[in-house]
């Protein structure tokens, strides 16, 4: 079953975070993972509803085919490495998505 990585991220530093992303693009496929979304405009859908004191960041979704393949990805060397560009480059909220249909 499909799992897929779901983050929000608000850049603090522009270079470190581009050099994570880029870092990120060549370890996914090592691990069967893609990009569904990379950033883009995000627009609210909810009228009516008193919007959040902040924009949201910017969105990243990955698709795993298992949430092995996904932990793995997230627990190997390669990510690791290139896992302090991120912290310094963005604050970021990360979740875990299965990828069910009633």
């Amino acid at each position: 079953m499909p799992v897929y990585m779901v983050m929000e991220a608000r850049v603090r530093n522009q270079t470190k975070y581009t050099r994570y992303v880029e870092g990120l693009s060549s370890i996914l496929t090592d691990y069967g993972g893609r990009y569904l979304v990379r950033g883009g405009r995000t627009i609210p859908l909810n009228e009516g509803l008193k919007p959040e004191r902040r924009q949201p960041g910017l969105f990243i979704i990955l698709e795993f085919p298992s949430e092995v393949s996904l932990r793995r990805c997230l627990t190997s060397n390669e990510y690791r490495e290139i896992w302090p560009l991120c912290h310094e480059g963005a604050e970021t909220r990360a979740f875990l998505l299965e990828g069910e249909i009633p």
